[in-house]
C-alpha cells in the first residue's frame, strides 16, 4: 500500500490518534537519565540537524550516532488483519517523514482541528528543531507466522537469537513483532516520536516494551570521539565508520545475493539490554578493570601499546612472558581476527533505570548492532559469552532481533513495500 503524495494519515491512523487519547501518555516504558550533548553529524549542531527520511537505506544506521535513544518493540493486535499491517506502515512512513523535518505529525497538528477533539500531534516537541531526528523501523520474526500470509518471505537469516551462556532474559522485555529506534539530539523529540507513532497504531498495534538511552556508546563516523559508557571505558574504538564504505558494504548492508530478494539495501538489528553490576565494578582495582577490558581506562589504548586507535598486538608478551592483553579479555575476544573477520556496526546506548528492590542501580548498555547477517553476532556472542572476563560484572536481561527492510525510496512509497510485492 502507498500513500498519494499529501494524501495523509489513513482513517485508521486519525482515527488512533483520537482513540488514544491519553494514552499516549504512558508510553516509554523503563526511563533514563539524560546527560551530555552528542554530534548529530559531521559540521552540524545537533539542533540544526535534518536528516532524510526517504532513500535507499533507512536512515539511523550509518547516520552519525545521536546522544538520545527512544526505542519500542510493537506486537500487533490479535484482530489484525495484513492490510491492517501494510496501512500502518504506511500512515508511520507518513509521520515519520514529517516529524525528522521537524514537523507535527499533520498539518491540523498539536493546536488544528476541532477544539472537542484531542489534538492529532502531543504537542510536546512544538517550537523545537528536528535535532537530528532519525525513525528506523524493524521486522521481527514473529511477524512472520501464519498471521499475515508472509511465513514464505522470511528470511533465512531471521531467526530468534540463540540462548548464550549467562542468559538472564525477561521475556517482557524481549522481542516483538515490530520495532522502531528514535535518535535524537535532544530526548524530548526522541520521546515525541514514539509517542506519536504509537497513538497512530492504536487498534492495530502496541507497545510491548520500551527502552530509553542517552550518551551514545559508540561512534559512527570518524568525526565523532568515542563515547564511554558506564564503566568509564571508550566503547566502540574499533567501530565500523560510514567512511569505509567496503566494510559498510561488505558487513551492513544485506544484498539480493544473500537470499531475501526484498531485503536488499536492508540490515539486520540486534538489541540486546546488558545490565551492569556496577556496585561491584566500581569496587574492583584499576589494573584489574584494564585487564578485564584489555585497554587503558583514560586513553583508551590496547594493553599490547600505543594509543586510542593503535591496532592490537594480541600475541605480544609482557616482560613475564604472559600476553598484555589477556586470554579473556573484552577486546580479545571480540576483535575480528578471533571471530572469523566477523565485525558490527554497533549505535548502542547507556541507560539507567533507578534502583532496584535491594537499592542497587539498574543501570547499563542497550545493545543495539547492525550487520548484514545475524550470524556475525551471534559468532561474536559465543566467544564472549564463554570466556569473556567482563561477565563478572555483566547481565544479558533483554533481546530481539529485527528485519530492517530498505528505506522508502521517495515520497508516496511506504517501509515495507517490497515485503509484500
Amino acid at each position: 500500500m502507498t500513500h498519494e503524495a499529501g494524501r495523509g494519515l489513513s482513517r485508521r491512523g486519525l482515527l488512533g490518534l483520537v482513540g488514544a487519547g491519553a494514552a499516549g501518555l504512558a508510553v516509554g516504558g523503563t526511563g533514563g537519565a539524560v546527560i551530555a550533548n552528542g554530534v548529530a553529524g559531521i559540521g552540524t549542531s545537533g539542533a540544526a540537524a535534518s536528516y532524510p527520511f526517504f532513500g535507499e537505506h533507512q536512515s539511523g544506521i550509518v547516520t552519525a550516532a545521536q546522544d538520545r535513544l527512544h526505542f519500542a518493540a510493537f506486537d500487533l493486535a490479535a484482530s489484525a488483519t495484513a492490510d491492517d499491517l501494510r496501512e500502518l506502515l504506511a500512515d508511520w512512513t507518513f509521520a515519520a517523514a514529517r516529524m525528522t523535518r521537524g514537523l507535527e505529525v499533520t498539518e491540523d497538528g498539536a493546536v488544528g482541528g476541532s477544539p472537542l477533539a484531542p489534538p492529532d500531534d502531543t504537542g510536546e516537541a512544538l517550537g523545537l528543531p528536528a535535532a537530528g531526528l532519525t525513525i528506523t523501523f524493524g521486522f521481527g520474526p514473529s511477524l512472520f507466522d501464519d498471521r499475515f500470509g508472509l511465513a514464505a518471505r522470511r528470511p533465512a537469516a531471521l531467526e530468534p537469537l540463540p540462548r548464550f551462556s549467562g542468559d538472564a532474559l525477561d521475556p517482557a522485555r524481549s522481542g516483538g513483532d515490530l520495532c522502531i529506534q528514535a535518535c535524537a539530539d535532544d530526548p524530548q523529540v526522541a520521546v515525541h516520536a514514539i509517542r506519536n507513532l504509537s497513538r497512530i497504531a492504536f487498534g492495530r498495534a502496541a507497545i510491548r516494551w520500551s527502552q530509553l538511552g542517552f550518551g551514545r556508546t559508540s561512534s559512527t563516523t570518524t568525526s565523532q570521539v568515542t563515547p564511554r559508557n558506564l564503566f568509564g571505558f571508550k566503547d566502540g574504538t574499533a567501530n565500523i565508520k560510514a567512511e569505509e564504505p567496503d566494510a559498510v558494504a561488505g558487513h551492513v548492508w544485506a544484498s539480493a545475493s544473500d537470499g531475501t530478494a526484498w531485503m536488499a539495501g536492508g540490515t539486520y538489528l540486534v538489541a540486546r539490554k546488558i545490565r551492569m553490576v556496577i556496585e561491584s565494578w566500581d569496587r574492583t582495582r584499576l589494573e584489574e578493570q584494564q585487564r578485564v577490558i584489555g585497554r587503558d581506562k583514560g586513553e583508551g589504548a590496547p594493553l599490547s601499546g600505543g594509543t586510542e586507535f593503535t591496532a592490537l598486538e594480541l600475541d605480544k608478551p609482557d616482560d613475564d612472558g604472559t600476553p598484555r592483553i589477556a586470554a579473556d579479555a573484552h577486546v580479545r575476544l571480540a576483535h575480528p581476527t578471533v571471530n572469523g573477520g566477523a565485525r558490527l556496526l554497533r549505535r548502542g546506548y547507556n541507560y539507567v533505570d533507578g534502583d532496584d528492590a535491594l537499592g542497587r542501580l539498574d543501570a547499563g548498555l542497550f545493545f543495539l548492532s547492525f550487520q548484514r547477517d545475524p550470524a556475525q553476532f551471534v559468532t561474536v556472542q559465543r566467544s564472549l559469552a564463554g570466556h569473556d572476563a567482563l561477565n563478572e560484572y555483566i547481565k544479558h536481561v533483554g533481546s530481539a532481533i529485527f528485519a530492517v527492510p530498505p528505506g522508502a525510496p521517495a515520497e508516496g512509497a511506504s517501509i515495507g513495500d517490497p515485503l509484500f510485492g
